[in-house]
C-alpha cells in the first residue's frame, strides 16, 4: 500500500489514464484517415469536372 491506498486502486487509475491516452491516439488517427479520404474524393471530383469541361469545349469547337 502506498499512502494507505491498495495497489489495485492505483492500477485501476493508471489503466483509466492509459485508456484515455489510447482513445485520444485513436481519435487523431481516425481524423487523419478521414482527411485523407476527403482529399482523395475531392481529387476524383475535380478530375471528373475537368474532363466534363474538356468534353464540352470539344463539342463547342466541333459545332463552330
Amino acid at each position: 500500500m502506498i499512502a494507505g491506498i491498495p495497489w489495485w486502486i492505483l492500477a485501476v487509475i493508471v489503466l483509466i489514464f492509459f485508456s484515455g491516452y489510447m482513445s485520444f491516439r485513436a481519435m487523431i488517427a481516425e481524423r487523419e484517415l478521414e482527411q485523407q479520404y476527403a482529399e482523395k474524393e475531392g481529387k476524383v471530383y475535380i478530375e471528373r469536372m475537368r474532363k466534363e469541361r474538356e468534353e464540352r469545349d470539344k463539342k463547342r469547337q466541333q459545332t463552330s
